[in-house]
């Protein structure tokens, strides 16, 4: 029985990237339209939501919002999530309607083909081994708030090696920036991702992702002073939503 769901779930995985390319293929006219310039980048979100949406349901995958907060039109903010998939970016797109966001990334990811095309023109790439590339990163994302654009950050870094994690800790960059900007931050946990499409090959399957959009944090008035306070608040509420989630699976 191990072997027959290995075998399944390794299809499903394939199908995943395929999938996923056909998908960017369908929309490469549009994409290519609109990743020139900061100008267009609203209308290149618009058409990744899109990307995002397809991929995702032709994946069997579904999500279900347990609570939200109203979130100010077109207005900045940091948000943040855990990080457990590749599905994750997919999430965050179809989450975040009326305030587009630029990604910071992981550098490996643009070596992807078609996919890392387009992720390297609309992402701001980081390599998180080299202290002058982490310093690039904040030049290039105080731009794009500079433009009006928000930021999205997986702040934990990466994903954990041990699965068993439930919240690895935050690094400071993304509230160094909320700060730094006084931009609110937002919060997001996601549930069960791990489980459904882990990084790991040979387990996964189709599910239903719980989500919680936390109520925006304010950085008004913060300093650097606050940062840490700022990032141990952040990383409480999600991390109780995510041991929730995980105690109710047991």
């Amino acid at each position: 029985m191990k072997y027959i769901r290995t075998f399944f779930s390794v299809l499903w995985r394939s199908w995943f990237y395929l999938w996923m390319l056909i998908v960017i293929l369908l929309l490469s006219p549009l994409l290519l339209v609109t990743i020139w310039s900061d100008k267009t980048y609203p209308a290149f979100y618009t058409v990744a939501r899109l990307w995002a949406r397809l991929t995702f349901y032709g994946m069997g995958m579904s999500y279900q919002i347990e609570a939200s907060y109203p979130l100010e039109k077109g207005k900045s903010y940091m948000f943040i999530a855990n990080h457990t998939s590749m599905m994750d970016i997919m999430m965050m797109l179809l989450l975040v309607k009326d305030n587009p966001f630029v990604f910071v990334g992981k550098k490996e990811l643009a070596k992807l083909p078609i996919f890392g095309f387009f992720y390297k023109k609309t992402c701001i790439l980081v390599d998180r081994k080299d202290s002058k590339s982490r310093y690039e990163v904040f030049q290039q994302a105080q731009k794009k708030l500079n433009k009006g654009l928000s930021i999205c950050i997986f702040p934990e870094g990466g994903v954990p090696d041990d699965r068993s994690i439930i919240l690895d800790s935050f690094k400071d960059g993304a509230f160094r920036l909320a700060i730094d900007h006084q931009i609110p931050i937002v919060p997001i946990a996601m549930g069960y991702l791990k489980y459904y499409f882990p990084f790991q090959w040979g387990i996964g399957k189709p599910g239903r992702v719980p989500v919680v959009v936390f109520p925006p944090i304010e950085t008004k008035g913060m300093t650097h002073d606050h940062k840490k306070e700022l990032k141990h608040r952040a990383h409480h509420v999600v991390e109780q939503a995510v041991l929730q989630w995980e105690q109710n699976r047991i």
